[in-house]
């Protein structure tokens, strides 16, 4: 009885995919929040992997294409800000450097953002259900590193580090990965709202430093990236 019971759902669950009719590949305008997890969104001292990144806003142009029914290959491509070091930040990584270096005082500058582009292409597949549509995709590709941001240390009462300590900002082109949901309401023939949560990750730029003369307290190599991002945008058929 069971198997015959098994037999039946999954005959019934291989004629309604069968049966499901072409979806119409789209292009979607997306915007929203960009919110750094993990070490990325860590600002602690000790931690050598922060990146001190901060919540900001994230613009990107998303599409499918549908290569048979429900499935389809999915590109995105956007833009994002994770924003600047704040005072506190600077503030946190001086008193860090201070207790390292055992120095009568020590100020930390930043200049500039992190800013990213990425283009991501993967595997999509769709349910829908009336007006609603459902993606979920796989997504891999490229992450370019358009600039982050850049420290200068300076310290007094330390007589083997007179000069500055310079962390450079990184930058390059970088594999990255992820994978998003997007729920699409029809509201007209060929448009559609979506609400859409992306999760992307990469290992982050290689981050330079000059100037450092006693091989104590932090020392960056690296600076992992991890953002999750909540966006709203509008598809038309194509």
């Amino acid at each position: 009885m069971k198997k015959t019971y098994l037999l039946t759902s999954l005959s019934i669950l291989i004629f309604c995919a069968g049966a499901s009719a072409q979806m119409k590949s789209y292009l979607g305008f997306y915007g929203g929040m960009s919110v750094p997890r993990g070490d990325f969104a860590n600002s602690t001292y000790e931690n050598s992997k922060s990146g001190f990144a901060n919540r900001g806003m994230t613009f990107s142009v998303d599409g499918g294409i549908y290569v048979y029914k429900n499935l389809a290959i999915g590109i995105n491509m956007s833009f994002q800000d994770q924003g600047e070091l704040t005072a506190s930040d600077t503030y946190t990584l001086a008193q860090g450097y201070t207790n390292s270096f055992k120095a009568d005082q020590a100020t930390v500058t930043a200049v500039g953002r992190y800013h990213t582009f990425d283009i991501l292409v993967g595997p999509q597949y769709s349910f829908s259900y009336h007006k609603f549509i459902l993606d979920l995709r796989a997504n891999a590709g490229f992450i370019k590193i358009l600039s982050t941001p850049s420290l200068t240390t300076k310290m007094t009462g330390v007589p083997q580090q007179t000069g500055e300590i310079v962390q450079k900002g990184g930058g390059g082109i970088l594999l990255g990965y992820g994978g998003n949901a997007a729920l699409r309401y029809k509201f007209a023939d060929n448009w559609a709202v979506v609400l859409r949560g992306n999760y992307i990750i990469d290992k982050g730029p290689t981050v330079t430093t000059t100037g450092r003369t006693e091989n104590v307290g932090r020392f960056v190599t690296r600076v992992p990236m991890n953002v999750f991002q909540t966006t709203i945008g509008l598809t038309i058929d194509l």
